[in-house]
């Protein structure tokens, strides 16, 4: 900032703490300054300043004041010129030193109103001359590259994506906003949100190729939509020290042998005594396969609708149980899905496939006769703690079926039955659970969050009365809770037809968690 006042120049830096403009003021103020003498005050002649308010990001976001005042004119008065130039000259002196104490690093005009002139292009947008991309992840699920040096995103490149990728016809930038792996851009969305996406992508893809990856998200503080363009090379899975079919081979033997155990309940008293009776894990075969082929049917599905959409899934990793064989598995979604609809189809793929194949296993275990004459004594009771088993023993079984009273059934009963208990735990909305997709695919992220934490709630209360329901919400807390990563476009709806299909899934495992409330008497009558 330069000042000159009389013959002495100095300089000096002003920030108005209270300034809150975008672009260049210039204000033209008039002010009486009064010369001291030693006949009293005298007045001299209005003088004119021109003061200009300068804001550029390259300051610091430092407010500026240029200020060029010109110098006084004054009435002649011989008898007092010497007095004067020796007053003026101990106040300059004196202001200066001042300004130099505040004043440690001046800034040259010239490189002010280069500033200025820069900035007068904004058009209310905010440039960013080089975004630096950070080295931490823009986005939840996805781990960034670590890479040497900091990637920036120059001026021209923002100025291409607001003026040439986007448009009115598609999204309509506001604004923008330095993000941790590139850029955010607010605005207006225009049209239907899939058509806007696919028109802004392939804008994309024609001017810079596949270097850049954009995102339709939602705004979590005012849910409205934002767009994020982020550098490919800044993307790619999370990775792990031990590789994922090695892992995930560890848990699958881990798994067969918990399938086993769960179908022999002499060795389920004693654990250490398994070792010693190996033989015996035979007779778990039979219920170890049914149970086995329901949870495999489940991961096939996902992995069969997965290939038809796109989607890439790492390995399965199955989760052993001592108490009901499995937990099921944990599949992670190894690319970036292209929307709720896609995820929607992945996700509900595995359990319908699993519940089917589990239904069906069900009646034929009420219809058919055990292959010894005898099947599996339980008591009528255990009916109690499914609504969905025990509806459908109360509809097939009738009167046959009273509390207190001891009956036969065929094992394929139970061992369907545990088929459907995993996958119904599955479909617990919360997380990375099919259930958690299924939620996010069909509401959004606000509110599959929102399922998330009640969902927890809930299991943590059952878990004080149920050891499964205790180990489960451990496994979620720790290894599904989540987020789920961000889709390409997160605002088009999916298909009515679809959604159906997940709220199906939802309720399904909702009746095989829920516990049947009617009592096995002579006088109930079901309906369906």
């Amino acid at each position: 900032m330069n000042f000159s006042l009389s013959t002495s120049p100095f300089r000096g830096n002003f920030i108005p703490l209270s300034l809150h403009s975008t672009s260049c003021f210039d204000f033209d103020l008039r002010f009486k300054p009064y010369l001291l003498s030693s006949n009293g005050f005298r007045r001299s002649r209005c003088c004119r300043s021109s003061f200009k308010f300068i804001q550029d990001s390259r300051l610091s976001r430092k407010r500026v004041i240029v200020c060029n005042v010109t110098e006084p004119h004054t009435e002649p008065d011989g008898n007092n010129e010497e007095e004067e130039g020796t007053y003026k000259n101990e106040e300059t002196r004196a202001l200066e030193n001042s300004f130099e104490q505040n004043s440690p690093q001046p800034i040259d005009a010239e490189q002010l109103n280069k500033f200025s002139d820069e900035n007068k292009d904004q058009n209310d947008v905010q440039s960013v001359d080089s975004i630096e991309v950070a080295s931490g992840s823009p986005l939840p699920g996805v781990k960034p590259r670590q890479l040497g040096e900091a990637i920036k995103i120059p001026k021209e490149t923002i100025d291409i994506l607001k003026n040439q990728v986007f448009g009115f016809d598609t999204f309509f930038v506001t604004s923008q906003d330095p993000y941790e792996g590139g850029v955010l851009f607010k605005g207006n969305l225009r049209g239907q949100p899939g058509k806007s996406y696919d028109k802004i992508s392939k804008r994309l893809h024609d001017k810079f190729g596949n270097e850049y990856k954009f995102f339709l998200l939602v705004n979590p503080e005012d849910d409205k939509p934002v767009a994020v363009v982020v550098p490919r090379t800044t993307l790619q899975p999370e990775t792990t020290a031990v590789p994922e079919w090695f892992a995930a081979g560890a848990f699958g033997l881990v798994t067969v042998f918990t399938l086993l155990l769960h179908n022999v309940p002499v060795l389920q008293s004693d654990l250490l005594s398994t070792f010693y009776n190996l033989n015996l894990l035979k007779d778990g075969l039979p219920g170890a396969l049914v149970t086995g082929l329901v949870l495999g049917i489940h991961e096939l599905g996902h992995f069969v609708v997965a290939q038809n959409t796109g989607v890439k899934l790492g390995v399965p990793f199955f989760v052993p149980s001592w108490q009901i064989g499995s937990f099921g598995a944990i599949t992670r979604i190894r690319s970036i899905v292209p929307n709720r609809e896609d995820l929607l189809k992945v996700a509900a793929a595995g359990p319908i496939a699993g519940f089917s194949l589990g239904l069906l296993l069900l009646l034929l275990g009420f219809v058919l006769p055990p292959s010894d004459g005898i099947g599996i004594i339980v008591d009528a009771s255990v009916f109690h703690e499914s609504f969905l088993a025990g509806g459908i023993a109360k509809l097939l079984l009738g009167n046959v079926l009273k509390d207190g009273t001891p009956i036969s059934v065929n094992p394929l009963v139970i061992w369907a039955w545990a088929g459907l208990l995993i996958n119904a735990i599955n479909s617990i909305p919360a997380g990375e659970l099919d259930g958690g997709r299924i939620s996010f695919a069909i509401w959004g992220r606000k509110a599959s969050f929102r399922f998330t934490g009640v969902s927890i709630v809930l299991l943590g209360l059952s878990s004080l009365i149920n050891d499964v329901a205790f180990y489960w919400v451990v496994l979620l807390f720790f290894l599904q809770r989540g987020p789920i990563a961000p889709l390409s476009d997160e605002i088009t709806d999916p298909d009515q037809k679809y959604v159906a299909l997940g709220v199906t899934v939802l309720l399904l495992g909702l009746l095989v968690c829920l516990p049947y409330p009617f009592p096995f008497t002579d006088e109930t009558l079901i309906s369906f």
